[in-house]
């Protein structure tokens, strides 16, 4: 019976040896698996934004489990401090592998050494929008998973008791009909103001948003040629004429003033208390869903020199700091891919940056309710002025919009920023490498 016992346990031992074995051998392997994945970490500049922070995740998590190479981990920022994050942690001698970057900040970065050339086939970009895309004398730096787009947004019930012709795209309204339709609806009564602008925002909104006018009108905020100067540009005739449109909004009590308040620009429209509103497409669906089809999204006015709407969004770039460009190109090529494109537009209302990944979403297909954002991001986007010296033209353009709304006289503004802009081009001697 002993005996019996014994050869019993001896078996019994033999067999959780072997099963003690397999255990340890099935962990080393997985662990060898994720020890082999080289981590890369990414800087994001979405930490206010639960949502969309939480589709970036997605995307570097199903790239970490698609193949055993790269381990990309995710560090979240808040947009209002990112870029001096990256400023300042490049200034100690360290970056990450992969960075998200705004497109009109991308040439700085580049001059200040920040960024390394993308190493992708330029073969996977072509059927992208050419504001997705990051160049920089010739080179490939940067791309971009979405674009955005702004609008003059109303409502057709509105525009039609008015008597206000409806543009489009093709038939946008002139200077005169758009000066035409604000003060229509000023008489009527009917609204506080009827234009909103979007003034509780500050910072880049300025350039992109009201950039765009500038360069209607023939301006621009610096010498796109050159990029030497910003005399002729900002302060000539284009420029002088917008300064004195821009003045007369205020003057003539046609928009909200300077201290409008970031709870009266969300709520004012969407309460009838503004007519129409300059808007972008991360705000549309909160807007259909409260107007519905009654909904307009029309195209900025002709001021003289065809109609224009800023362009380029965040993308992203791999920094210079990074020993391994060939990992942070795998990622952002697995980003790029169309069934991202599609998912991010689905799950944000975000503009997608290729033709065909727009025509499979919901909400910008041909038969999609906010296809006409794509069409503008197309047909009237205009990249901000590619060159180093623009993150303090752009500041620069900024402080002289506020300075005629309160009633400077707009060709004595527009001389001195065009001057300041010049005076920091020559302190850099013109950018050049």
């Amino acid at each position: 019976m002993f005996l019996v016992l014994l050869s019993f346990f001896s078996r019994s031992f033999m067999r959780c040896q072997v099963v003690f074995v397999f255990v340890c051998t099935l962990a080393s392997f997985f662990s060898s698996v994720a020890t082999a994945q080289t981590k890369l970490d990414l800087w994001y500049h979405g930490a206010g934004n639960p949502a969309e922070r939480t589709e970036i995740e997605k995307i570097v998590s199903e790239f970490n489990n698609s193949q055993s190479d790269w381990r990309v981990v995710t560090q979240s920022f808040f947009e209002q401090g990112y870029n001096s994050s990256v400023v300042t942690s490049a200034a100690r001698g360290h970056l990450p592998d992969i960075v998200d970057v705004d497109l009109p900040i991308l040439p700085n970065w580049v001059w200040q050494g920040y960024l390394q050339p993308l190493p992708i086939e330029t073969s996977l970009v072509e059927e992208f929008l050419p504001s997705t895309i990051g160049r920089w004398n010739g080179e490939l730096y940067s791309l971009g998973l979405w674009e955005a787009a702004i609008a003059i947004v109303g409502r057709r019930s509105v525009l039609d008791r008015h008597g206000i012709r409806i543009p489009t795209n093709t038939t946008p309204w002139t200077k005169a009909e758009f000066d035409q339709a604000l003060l229509a609806l000023q008489a009527s009564g009917e609204f506080a103001y009827p234009l909103d602008l979007g003034l509780a925002q500050r910072g880049e909104w300025y350039s992109y948003a009201f950039g765009s006018f500038l360069n209607s009108f023939g301006g621009d905020l610096i010498d796109r040629q050159t990029h030497l100067s910003a005399q002729g540009s900002l302060n000539g005739p284009g420029g002088i004429a917008f300064g004195k449109w821009w003045q007369s909004l205020f003057v003539r009590d046609l928009v909200p003033g300077l201290d409008q308040s970031k709870e009266s620009r969300a709520a004012d429209f969407l309460d009838g208390r503004y007519a129409l509103r300059l808007s972008g497409n991360w705000e549309a669906l909160e807007m259909l869903a409260i107007i519905g089809e009654d909904l307009l999204i029309l195209p900025p006015p002709d001021m003289g020199q065809g109609p224009v709407i800023g362009a380029g969004s965040w993308q992203f770039a791999v920094s210079s700091f990074s020993d391994h460009p060939d990992g942070a190109a795998a990622f952002i090529r697995f980003a790029a891919e169309a069934n991202n494109l599609i998912a991010l537009s689905d799950a944000l209302g975000i503009i997608p940056p290729t033709i065909s990944a727009a025509a499979e979403t919901q909400s910008y297909g041909p038969d999609g309710v906010l296809a006409p954002f794509f069409d503008l991001a197309r047909d009237y986007g205009r990249v901000r002025p590619q060159s180093p010296g623009y993150v303090v033209a752009s500041k620069v353009f900024e402080h002289a919009l506020v300075d005629i709304a309160g009633g400077a006289d707009p060709k004595t503004i527009l001389d001195a920023a065009a001057d300041d802009i010049d005076a920091d081009i020559k302190r850099n001697n013109g950018y050049s490498n």
